[in-house]
């Protein structure tokens, strides 16, 4: 992974600027700080405000693990080409609630009703398991795994003291921003994300940019930011960048984008020993 503002990548900002670009972003972790209940995450003003004019000047969505409604309210009065719920599985015209999980919530409220401090929270279209208030983290993580595995159809992946639960055949992150750029017709995707919940997204393809918060070795993420904190600078440099230049009449060939790209991802080479 290379650091985003390291003056190697300066030229990866500048492509998504002068190319149409969607910007994609999750919300906890992203846009909004982790809190200890999802009730309570809130993006600070700045960001608002910030995320409003980039979406004055991109084409804009933001992809959450949270149900649509929950992630809308929470973004109120920033106007975005499309909101996307439930992992990338829930849109406007796609409102789901899928007819397993009343089961799959009943099975495991008996098989974790032991256990202190996890508790379930019902998104419709999914289920997220939280530990976060446990005081024994490592054993909660244990038997909520324990009781997923008597779930039939289920997709599983952990997130920050949460495990998520999808029906197998829905559709992921990586699915929702693809299918958002080329709904709006877009050349690029930025996708910016914090967690094992978007490394669907990270790896869903040469035309996204995709960037983690937070260092991970092992992410499918190419670039990185030190933490939630920057993600105001890079509001502020998708606007900055954006303002220097017009939208091109016409966009330039992507087989020279994304060659372009590539050769910024392309990690230096090393020095040899001695010289």
């Amino acid at each position: 992974m290379r650091y985003l503002f390291s003056p190697a990548c300066r030229s990866v900002l500048r492509q998504l600027s002068q190319q149409r670009t969607l910007c994609a972003f999750d919300f906890d972790g992203t846009l909004a700080p982790i809190a200890s209940h999802p009730d309570s995450a809130r993006m600070r003003v700045r960001t608002r405000r910030l995320l409003q004019q980039v979406a004055a000047l991109y084409p804009c969505a933001v992809v959450s693990g949270r149900a649509r409604a929950d992630v809308v309210a929470k973004l109120a009065g920033v106007h975005l080409s499309r909101v996307i719920g439930n992992h990338g599985a829930e849109t406007e015209e796609r409102p789901r609630r899928y007819k397993h999980i009343p089961g799959w919530k009943a099975s495991l409220t008996r098989s974790l009703a032991e256990v202190p401090g996890v508790w379930i929270e019902d998104k419709g279209a999914s289920l997220a398991v939280h530990y976060r208030q446990s005081s024994h983290k490592a054993e909660a993580q244990k038997r909520i795994l324990e009781a997923v595995k008597a779930l039939a159809g289920t997709r599983v992946f952990g997130g920050k003291q949460v495990i998520n639960i999808v029906l197998e055949a829905a559709p992921h992150k990586g699915d929702a921003i693809l299918a958002e750029r080329n709904r709006i017709g877009c050349d690029l995707v930025l996708f910016v994300g914090d967690d094992d919940n978007d490394e669907d997204a990270f790896g869903a393809g040469e035309h996204v940019i995709p960037v983690r918060v937070g260092r991970k070795r092992a992410s499918k993420a190419l670039y990185y930011l030190r933490s939630q904190g920057e993600i105001d600078v890079l509001l502020e440099r998708l606007i900055a960048l954006r303002t220097l230049v017009l939208p091109p009449k016409r966009s330039t060939p992507l087989n020279v984008v994304c060659a372009s790209l590539s050769a910024v991802r392309q990690p230096p080479p090393r020095r040899r020993a001695g010289k």
